[in-house]
């Protein structure tokens, strides 16, 4: 029986030096850059994910495309989503249900405040925030496992597998 996971990702740090650039527009830095290529090889080693739901900002999508590319993801198991942005916690659960529907491993990228809400939503147990008072952190990574249930946006329902930022990945 395949075991149902759904892969919550915060993009990575992005760069607020351009003034003239909307929120939207805002690149990833060189640390967001690496920081995402950090997860994307940790990802690799664990997960084989089907579907990505990313929102269109540009810089969820740069560290989409860093993911995709380290994993060797065709760009037709992405979905650009640009509900994902600025997203309410309903709106979460509302894309969840809408695409979770027949896929194993489902990787979500987006922003906070949103994530954090919807990570502590789903999670049965609350999850660990950092030293800082962080739960995700930029790049960060939380995986919600469902088991053999189907992945569904239901209150509590999934065991939080790990909860992994980069600044505590240790990786060879």
């Amino acid at each position: 029986m395949p075991k149902h996971q759904l892969i919550i990702m915060r993009h990575a740090k992005s760069d607020w030096s351009e003034e003239n650039k909307s929120d939207f527009e805002r690149p990833l830095t060189m640390r967001g850059r690496k920081a995402a290529k950090k997860m994307a090889k940790w990802l690799k080693r664990q997960y084989c994910i089907d579907r990505i739901l990313c929102s269109p900002a540009l810089r969820a999508k740069q560290t989409c495309l860093l993911i995709t590319a380290q994993l060797n993801l065709p760009q037709h198991r992405v979905i650009w989503e640009p509900a994902i942005y600025e997203a309410s916690i309903n709106q979460l659960i509302s894309i969840i249900d809408a695409y979770g529907e027949g896929i194993d491993t489902l990787l979500l990228i987006g922003h906070n405040p949103g994530l954090d809400q919807l990570l502590y939503y789903l999670s049965q147990d609350p999850p660990p925030i950092n030293d800082s008072g962080k739960l995700l952190t930029t790049s960060a990574v939380a995986v919600l496992n469902y088991g053999v249930q189907t992945i569904k946006a239901k209150p509590h329902r999934a065991t939080l597998e790990c909860l992994v930022r980069p600044k505590e990945l240790k990786l060879p």
